[in-house]
């Protein structure tokens, strides 16, 4: 018998619902349902009912708002982003190939004086 996986069962730490937001927001490429259905799978991690009662949501409007299935409001989700312990944060996207971003993730060079 297969078993369905299920990522809300591997969502742990804060770190990992954020690492795993973050690359939903990657591969999302601009669908909203997409990060709608992120954001369930985290929300089922930490437990429905505690993320509606601090979003401020009925379990069933977070149930549907986080189904996947239409676009939640930005309200909502910066409601529900809150309420996971999650914030946004906006960032210029990195292009393929670009070294640039590599060359700042390094220390600076100190000269021999």
């Amino acid at each position: 018998m297969t078993t369905r996986f299920d990522v809300a069962e591997h969502l742990r730490t804060p770190e990992e619902m954020a690492a795993y937001l973050e690359a939903c927001f990657e591969e999302a490429q601009g669908d909203a349902t997409f990060i709608a259905k992120a954001l369930g799978d985290i929300a089922r991690a930490k437990g429905m009912a505690q993320v509606a009662r601090d979003a401020g949501l009925s379990r069933e409007s977070l149930y549907k708002a986080l189904s996947g299935e239409r676009s939640p409001g930005f309200d909502t989700i910066l409601r529900v982003v809150g309420a996971l312990g999650l914030a946004l944060h906006a960032k210029v996207p990195q292009k393929p190939g670009s070294r640039r971003s590599i060359t700042r993730a390094r220390a600076p060079k100190r000269r021999a004086a």
